[in-house]
């Protein structure tokens, strides 16, 4: 291996060190400055790097795992939508909303209604028909649980 080679493979370590962290620390606040602070970069640094090695921001994917799991959250239906909302590490309903829109293609209201409409579907089935679509590729019309 090369020395170009070795300091690649220790930054993909960096990053998936970051990766896991947002995996396991989701709902706590987390910002992108945090993250780099935690593994000695700048935001902007760790930023691109993050973007190369998964195609997305950090903030992105940190959303994306905060959307899962107010998915099944909401889901579960004992809880209210901004009850959800600050479950999952989100300070603002509004921004949790537009992002869930974004990410679902419906608002959490209407997701959570949809849900509580739909049974006897699979617990591993209904998780892998309502992950949500990365990168704003969600339809605007209809839902995944129709």
């Amino acid at each position: 291996m090369t020395a170009v080679d070795d300091a690649r493979v220790r930054e993909l370590v960096v990053m998936r060190k970051v990766r896991d962290r947002i995996d396991r620390e989701y709902a706590k606040p987390l910002d992108v400055e945090a993250l780099a602070r935690g593994v000695h970069m700048s935001a902007g640094h760790l930023s691109r790097r993050f973007r190369e090695a998964y195609g997305e921001s950090p903030y992105s994917y940190l959303m994306t795992r905060r959307i899962e799991r107010a998915m099944a959250l909401l889901r579960r239906g004992d809880l209210t939508v901004t009850e959800v909302c600050f479950e999952v590490g989100c300070s603002s309903l509004g921004t949790f909303s537009t992002r869930f829109s974004e990410l679902v293609g419906v608002s959490p209201r209407v997701y959570r209604e949809r849900a509580a409409n739909v049974e006897g579907i699979p617990s591993f089935q209904a998780k892998q028909v309502t992950r949500p679509i990365r990168n704003q590729e969600a339809p605007r019309t209809g839902a995944h649980l129709t």
